[in-house]
């Protein structure tokens, strides 16, 4: 079938796009002008993702600007402006420390959607650490091959998934594990995770950095084999910053909601750091997928650039269009996907649905971040 392109024109009273003329950009554009977008640490130290994600903005007058909203199953909201996520990853990184864990160790991450996630990983990085955050929903035996491939000596989860996936019968086979750091009651043998953060101090300085220091480990699927762990590191912020100029259109006062879950690359690249470093507000909603909740929560909090995924596309597509219409989602700028390549018809009713065609993404877990976007 042949495809009508879909020409845009300005949206009406919103912002200028960033990327307005492609062929000039692309000629004006290299990674040395790219790398100036940000900072560096202070004094010529290096190069930090948590410094470029929330220290520099926590030391400016945008230290109260609201970075994370988080979304409760039960109902329940919890935010965070820059200063107080300098502050409680400030405490993480300084738990870290007093627990003997330093530069290049692995700190795994074995959550759903809630706030001690993202703390985490901001004070994984200001420690130095390598970040790898696990999808919830692995059983044992994932969790097991990941840990043991990439000598995890820190293991984060909750009370919940410390139990259902016997993360205990797993630690004899697993020589590097050294600490586990459960949210909610820890049992024998294990660290409360909130008492730790209660004894640490909010104040930290992120030692010097080499921009080619490992930050985070993600692993392939393994749906081919063994899976494989993919190593970004800390200079890969340039291109998550960098895309999510140009690929997602982020600007100073956007609300911005990634779908993704961190225990993929999306989650982390799109869900954590390109949206701080870009000093905006996201949203985290810790619950699963539903066509309504999705829709009031774009209404509520005023989304206007949402990055989500085909197969959540083609769920909402199955309950149609006459839900859409009982909410207001004229606060939305720009849709984008990721993750399987999304069909004609899915961009097209995108367009017939909220007004905005649905732009797809391509990039791996190998790649870190969008390498196309349309």
């Amino acid at each position: 079938m042949a495809w009508k392109p879909i020409a845009k024109g300005a949206a009406q009273g919103k912002v200028t796009p960033n990327l307005v003329d492609y062929e000039r950009t692309c000629a004006e554009f290299s990674w040395a002008v790219a790398r100036r977008q940000i900072d560096g640490l202070p004094g010529g130290s290096g190069l930090n993702i948590a410094h470029e994600a929330v220290n520099r903005h926590a030391a400016s007058s945008r230290a109260t600007h609201l970075a994370l909203r988080w979304l409760g199953k039960q109902g329940g909201i919890r935010d965070f402006t820059y200063g107080e996520l300098c502050a409680a990853s400030n405490r993480f990184a300084n738990v870290l420390c007093r627990l003997g864990v330093g530069a290049g160790d692995r700190v795994f991450v074995l959550a759903g959607r809630i706030p001690e996630l993202y703390v985490a990983a901001l004070g994984t990085w200001k420690n130095r650490c390598v970040l790898c955050p696990l999808f919830s929903a692995f059983g044992p035996e994932p969790i097991r091959q990941r840990l043991a491939i990439g000598e995890g000596k820190v293991l984060i989860t909750t009370d919940a998934l410390f139990a259902r996936r016997k993360i205990n019968e797993l630690r004899p086979s697993l020589p590097h594990l050294q600490h586990v750091l459960v949210i909610g009651n820890a049992p024998t043998g294990t660290d409360d995770f909130h008492a730790l953060m209660d004894d640490a101090s909010d104040q930290f300085e992120i030692p010097p950095t080499d921009p080619q220091d490992m930050a985070l480990l993600h692993f392939t699927s393994g749906t081919t084999g063994k899976p494989k762990g993919a190593i970004h590191v800390h200079e890969a912020v340039v291109a998550h910053h960098v895309t999510g100029t140009y690929a997602l259109d982020l600007h100073p006062e956007d609300v911005f909601w990634c779908t993704a879950d961190p225990g993929w690359v999306t989650g982390t690249s799109y869900g954590i750091i390109s949206p701080l470093t870009h000093c905006i507000s996201s949203i985290i909603d810790e619950a699963d997928f539903d066509a309504e909740r999705w829709y009031a929560i774009i209404q509520a909090h005023r989304v206007s650039v949402w990055y989500t995924a085909p197969t959540a596309v083609r769920m909402m597509m199955k309950v149609g269009t006459e839900v859409i219409r009982k909410y207001d989602l004229s606060s939305l700028r720009f849709i984008a996907s990721v993750g399987e390549p999304l069909n004609p018809e899915a961009v097209v009713w995108g367009q017939e649905a909220f007004g905005l065609p649905i732009h797809d993404n391509w990039w791996q877990t190998e790649t870190g971040g969008i390498m196309i976007a349309n």
